[in-house]
């Protein structure tokens, strides 16, 4: 994204919308963007309604081009084919039946509005859980850009910004302890935030064996539902 100065009013519409705050006025007091921290969501082109029309979009090179697709909420991502950052969402299993009865599914979505995070985040996380032997989720951004064999981001996009990137991947339910001690040690060496989530079918509502487990490694959950009527199926 792009500002042009000349027009620029100062009205500061841009800089309160912005949601990794990279737009500040500068001392012309014209609204200026820091193409550092900007991760190209496109929301101060969308939303911040400038009265003058000075914000505009150029078009975006590789790598910078990735910060898109990881940030704007309206964007289809081209890897996946899936709009809204290009992430399956779990909570669809109703649908897609990706997670079965043994088996969890978790998501760690690293970085959030007003921080963000470096795509190098992501291999914090990957690379260790790449030697656990977790099943990463085929159609997601994510794993679309780290390496198959040792699950390292590619070189070229390690320093890219992005609003936030989720990695997704299932385990048998006997491994999630291990997850768990996992994630405790990588907490304490990344630079940003993040939040786990985790999916699993409930038989016989036994949610409490995975309640405990957590809370066993000091960990709070709050269990919640969400369920689907007749989509994707039909009963004849």
């Amino acid at each position: 994204m792009k500002i042009n100065g000349e027009k620029c009013i100062g009205c500061g519409n841009c800089i309160i919308i912005c949601p990794v705050q990279a737009i500040s006025f500068n001392e012309e007091n014209k609204a200026e963007i820091n193409r550092e921290l900007c991760v190209e969501c496109y929301v101060c082109h969308r939303d911040a309604d400038c009265p003058v029309k000075a914000i505009r979009s150029e078009r975006l090179k590789w790598p910078r081009v990735i910060r898109n697709p990881f940030s704007s909420v309206v964007a289809t991502h081209k890897l996946t084919g899936i709009p809204g950052r290009g992430t399956e969402e779990m909570k669809t299993n109703d649908v897609t039946n990706r997670f079965k009865v043994g088996e969890i599914g978790i998501s760690i979505e690293i970085g959030r509005p007003g921080l963000g995070t470096r795509l190098g985040n992501v291999e914090l996380f990957t690379v260790p859980l790449c030697k656990l032997g977790v099943e990463f989720e085929e159609r997601s951004p994510v794993t679309a850009i780290i390496d198959n064999e040792n699950s390292l981001i590619k070189k070229e996009l390690k320093d890219e910004r992005v609003l936030s990137a989720i990695i997704e991947f299932k385990i048998p339910h006997e491994m999630l302890g291990k997850i768990i001690e996992l994630i405790r040690k990588v907490e304490k060496n990344i630079d940003t935030v993040f939040t786990v989530g985790i999916i699993s079918r409930i038989l016989n509502n036994d949610v409490n064996s995975i309640l405990e487990l957590l809370s066993q490694h000091n960990l709070e959950a709050a269990p919640n539902a969400k369920i689907n009527l007749g989509l994707g199926r039909k009963t004849f």
